[in-house]
């Protein structure tokens, strides 16, 4: 039998939804409790105040695509799966977590300093993992450019679940032109 999500998940969820529609500012505690059905003080149990929840979603988010992001590579055989799949990882996380990517884009300059630094050492981590993938793909290829374009295909893939209707065909659309972004003479 499955077990019911735990209160403190579910308070990271909704506070996500919220501060996707509102904006971390636009958001109170006693929103995101009424959200959750528990009361604004109850939040405090699980998060000592909204900034440490903004920091907890946020910090977090970036450690599963990180995480995620290498035990993909791990997995994969050789570079051009290791590609493919990252591509997925990466669709299937844009198109589930659109709130989060969301909130990241507007509110990442409304964590502290410390949070702030944690975000942004993750995400380069993130993205050297897709630079080290495409010059192995492409030996010839300049990390800058293969940074570039890991970019770019994060750009495409981040802002299209805002508008995309239905799940699969978004995803298929999605890994294929990522994948025409990334190598785009084909080799991949």
């Amino acid at each position: 039998m499955a077990q019911p999500p735990r209160t403190r998940e579910v308070v990271l969820r909704e506070a996500a939804r919220l501060f996707a529609e509102r904006g971390f500012r636009g958001t109170s505690v006693v929103d995101i409790g009424t959200a959750c059905g528990i009361t604004g003080p109850a939040v405090y149990k699980h998060f000592p105040n909204k900034d440490a929840l903004l920091g907890r979603l946020l910090v977090g988010i970036s450690e599963q695509l990180l995480a995620g992001g290498r035990a993909v590579v791990a997995d994969a055989p050789d570079a051009r799966s290791a590609l493919h799949a990252l591509v997925d990882f990466h669709t299937d996380f844009a198109l589930a977590e659109a709130d989060v990517i969301r909130v990241q884009d507007r509110d990442l300059a409304s964590l502290n300093e410390r949070d702030r630094g944690v975000v942004r050492r993750l995400q380069r981590s993130y993205v050297e993992l897709w630079t080290d993938v495409l010059c192995r793909l492409e030996p010839s290829l300049p990390r800058e450019v293969a940074r570039l374009r890991a970019h770019a295909v994060f750009g495409l893939l981040n802002s299209t679940p805002h508008s995309a209707r239905g799940r699969a065909e978004a995803a298929r659309q999605l890994s294929a032109m990522a994948m025409r972004a990334l190598v785009p003479d084909g080799e991949g």
